[in-house]
């Protein structure tokens, strides 16, 4: 119980961090950790400025609430990340207006600029755009986390993971951070990238650093009902498969 007090109290403080810092809006963003088999997920419609420990919602690993509140809409999301992603521990939704704006305009944010982002960052991809809170947007950013620890997700805000809360917190500040830089480099006509090599250095130190690359696990598909195969798939055993391949070579010999 102890430990589920402590990622509350955690939670709590990112939401103030998040909205102190102007990252998130209003009621915008969404935050949750994961504890075995158990997500603690912000709730929908509460600004995460000013969020107590017992607003969190616990909810199974496919977002079905525990203890009988209603999680954030963006759960899905989530989810996604942690089917994909078992080295997560948390996942931070947000809508840092800098970085949103580099995501609305399409343009990753995958220049080597400075260090620091390269360590803790690496590529930040551009996800396509899908209706919030929809298995569309989850499917979406459950492929790109595969390979990545921030996203863009078009038109619509920014995520990133980590480890741990403030691994995933600290991730959502540097992205905006080097938002910021890219678009001043861009307005000033001027963009030095560091060489190749330093890069490749950089990219060596992450793991030691405290940022090893993502660790990705096969796709097995929302949990619930599986779902239906598309119109046109045919399923074939071996040996029909052998028949009709058999049964085609021998009409391509007689013409």
């Amino acid at each position: 119980m102890a430990h589920q007090d402590q990622a509350r109290e955690e939670i709590v403080e990112v939401g103030r961090r998040l909205y102190a810092r102007g990252l998130i809006s209003g009621n915008e963003g969404n935050v949750s950790v994961r504890q075995g088999d158990v997500l603690l997920v912000t709730p929908p419609g509460v600004c995460k400025g000013f969020l107590t420990p017992e607003m969190l919602v616990k909810t199974d690993l496919s977002g079905k609430p525990i203890d009988g509140q209603r999680a954030s809409t963006e759960v899905l999301m989530h989810t996604a990340v942690y089917r994909r992603r078992p080295d997560a521990g948390a996942v931070v939704h947000a809508h840092p207006p800098v970085a949103t704006g580099f995501a609305v305009a399409g343009i990753a944010l995958d220049q080597p600029l400075i260090a620091e982002a390269v360590v803790t960052l690496g590529r930040v991809p551009v996800v396509p755009y899908g209706t919030p809170s929809t298995a569309e947007l989850a499917d979406n950013v459950g492929t790109a986390v595969c390979s990545a620890q921030a996203l863009l997700m078009a038109n619509h805000g920014a995520l990133t993971v980590g480890d741990s809360l403030y691994r995933a917190w600290e991730r959502m500040e540097a992205l905006e951070q080097v938002a910021r830089i890219t678009l001043v480099t861009r307005l000033l006509g001027v963009t030095n990238l560091l060489p190749a090599a330093d890069v490749a250095r950089l990219v060596e130190m992450r793991g030691r650093a405290g940022y090893p690359e993502p660790v990705c696990a096969p796709e097995a598909g929302p949990p619930g009902p599986s779902r239906p195969p598309p119109n046109d798939s045919v399923v074939l055993t071996r040996s029909e498969l052998v028949r009709l391949v058999t049964e085609a070579v021998e009409r391509f010999r007689t013409r």
